[in-house]
């Protein structure tokens, strides 16, 4: 299974980033739609959710804890990701530069999770 997410939404696009999802909930301004293959903005944070972590309102963990919250209901689509990923390299798209503290990471994790 391979999934990255050490690209922003604002880096090239590359043959070995296989499959580019954007996983914003908002469309990035100034980005071509050409340079990504799917938007799936149901993956992305809450506007409310990623304003408090920004503003450090709440801590890394309170933002992890309710943003794979957010992500109960939509197995279907985690499952569907983590089958794609066994055949195929799937690149986690946001603007945030930092991989570590992003929801990319989570997701990551989370479609890691469903095999």
């Amino acid at each position: 299974m391979t999934i990255k997410i050490h690209k922003t939404i604002y880096e090239p696009k590359q043959k070995e980033d296989g499959l580019r999802l954007l996983v914003m909930r908002l469309w990035p301004r100034g980005v071509k739609k050409e340079t990504v293959d799917l938007w799936m903005k149901e993956l992305g944070t809450e506007p409310e959710l990623i304003k408090a972590w920004k503003a450090g309102k709440i801590s890394w963990a309170e933002f992890s804890k309710r943003y794979l919250a957010s992500l109960k209901g939509k197995e279907a689509l985690l499952d569907e990701l983590a089958q794609r990923a066994k055949k195929e390299t799937l690149t986690l798209l946001c603007s945030c530069k930092d991989e570590t503290h992003c929801h990319r990471f989570l997701l990551k994790q989370a479609i890691e999770e469903r095999n």
